[in-house]
């Protein structure tokens, strides 16, 4: 049976005070468009073909071991995949990729292509990526520019004028050293295990320890450390005061926040 309803309502009590409502957490997603950037993935896509394509034309001239061995290859192979996997989310409207895995990219291929502009093109010898750099020198010479020098300034552009990440910290800074001071020690280990006299059994002229000694080799990487550290902080510093490129891409959402007067 429903009972009547009373032709008089009692007033309700008085609020003492403004409810106080608790913040709740809202995914960006719920609220942004999702944004398709065909070019943005075009472009990455050449990117990451390029690099990829390098690396594969060294491999079939030299050594596959001593290819893969060397810092600069695998910055290359490191950006053919954040930059083939950055494509497909440009594509699918998905979220970027963290800033720790896309500035990691960036920082390695940017030492590769310092390094070896200031320390090994200027070297006396011919520096070489493949254990023969007699054969084909032509595809060779064209692979380590593309290695060197294409990659670094295609990445950086992108870095420059498309990619917008998360922004980057000094705690990512501090976590992209992890990776060239692994590396230090494997070529050092590596060195130690070649036969002496061995062609190639330091890959770089400034880590050799049978020419310089251990005692230069570690005032080296010292040095490179060092460098390579405000490499990353000037990288983090100019994160945050560079102009957002991705800004002209947002579209409205339909939502407004209105903020109590008063």
């Amino acid at each position: 049976m429903i009972s009547p309803i009373p032709k008089e309502i009692p007033d309700l009590p008085a609020v003492q005070s403004r409810p106080r409502l608790r913040p709740s957490f809202v995914p960006p997603a719920a609220v942004v468009a999702p944004t398709y950037r065909p070019m943005a993935a075009a472009y990455r896509l050449l990117v990451a073909l390029v690099a990829a394509a390098a690396v594969a034309l060294d491999l079939l001239i030299g050594s596959p071991v001593r290819v893969l061995s060397h810092f600069a290859v695998q910055a290359n192979v490191i950006v053919a995949v954040v930059f083939a996997l950055s494509a497909w989310r440009c594509t699918t409207a998905r979220r970027p990729l963290p800033a720790l895995v896309t500035g990691g990219a960036l920082f390695y291929v940017l030492i590769a292509g310092l390094v070896y502009h200031v320390l090994l093109l200027h070297e006396p010898g011919s520096f070489s990526l493949t254990s023969r750099p007699a054969v084909h020198t032509v595809w060779a010479a064209v692979a380590s520019h593309v290695i060197h020098t294409v990659t670094p300034v295609a990445v950086l552009l992108d870095w420059l004028l498309i990619m917008r990440p998360p922004p980057l910290s000094l705690r990512h800074a501090r976590t992209w050293l992890l990776y060239p001071m692994a590396y230090l020690a494997a070529s050092l280990v590596r060195g130690e295990l070649i036969p002496q006299g061995t062609p190639g059994r330091y890959l770089y002229p400034f880590l050799d320890v049978g020419r310089l000694g251990y005692r230069s080799v570690l005032a080296n990487a010292l040095l490179l450390g060092l460098a390579f550290f405000a490499l990353a902080v000037l990288l983090v510093a100019l994160d945050h005061i560079r102009p957002d490129p991705t800004r002209r891409h947002r579209r409205k959402t339909g939502f407004r926040l209105r903020l109590p007067v008063g």
